[in-house]
């Protein structure tokens, strides 16, 4: 299974989870805004040094409420930001905000030479606890998912109203529980392969 990240507004659990990840020897996929990695320049880097990064826009807006030009420039600007700051083509990843979709927007998106990912399991540890979730219920909902070839969508910042960071609280005890039931850890290039 692939663990994903999302890194669109706070940095707060960057650290935890690259920590996590490293001590655990698991791989993890993050996708980037344009503009996380404007204002949070050594988290993109400490990211994007040790794990591949995708697009997931500059703006996080909603695409299918955007013209196509507007989609286009949203996830240039994304790209250019993020290969400028840390060294790494977003391409072939992209992930659309909110999960977002439709079949214009998919067709934007291949012709920019990308493909876009979702997720089977959203943790909704970016609820927080006051939207009532807990390091507990993280852990629940991604354990009674698992399936071969999961996709788990987490976050990298901390709520905004009670300061949270549920995903990389829960991450740990996830990974053992994951494990414990047979399942490995893979990033999303073991899903499409090497790029041509």
């Amino acid at each position: 299974m692939a663990l994903t990240f999302d890194a669109g507004s706070g940095n707060e659990a960057v650290a935890s989870i690259l920590r996590t990840l490293a001590a655990e020897g698991v791989p993890g996929s993050f996708f980037l805004t344009g503009q996380f990695v404007d204002d949070f320049p050594a988290s993109a880097r400490a990211i994007a040094g040790r794990y591949p990064v995708g697009n997931h826009t500059y703006t996080h807006p909603d695409l299918t409420t955007l013209t196509s030009s507007s989609v286009r420039a949203e996830i240039r600007k994304a790209a250019a930001r993020i290969t400028a700051v840390t060294g790494q083509d977003p391409r072939p990843w992209f992930r659309f905000p909110f999960g977002a979709v439709d079949a214009r927007t998919i067709s934007v998106v291949n012709a920019e030479c990308y493909v876009p990912f979702r997720w089977t399991v959203d943790t909704l540890g970016w609820k927080g606890t006051s939207g009532g979730q807990s390091v507990a219920s993280v852990v629940s909902r991604v354990v009674s998912a698992a399936r071969p070839g999961e996709i788990v969508l987490m976050h990298v910042g901390a709520h905004p109203t009670d300061h949270s960071t549920l995903d990389a609280d829960a991450l740990p005890r996830m990974i053992r529980e994951l494990r414990a039931r047979g399942y490995s850890f893979v990033t999303l290039s073991a899903v499409i392969g090497p790029a041509p």
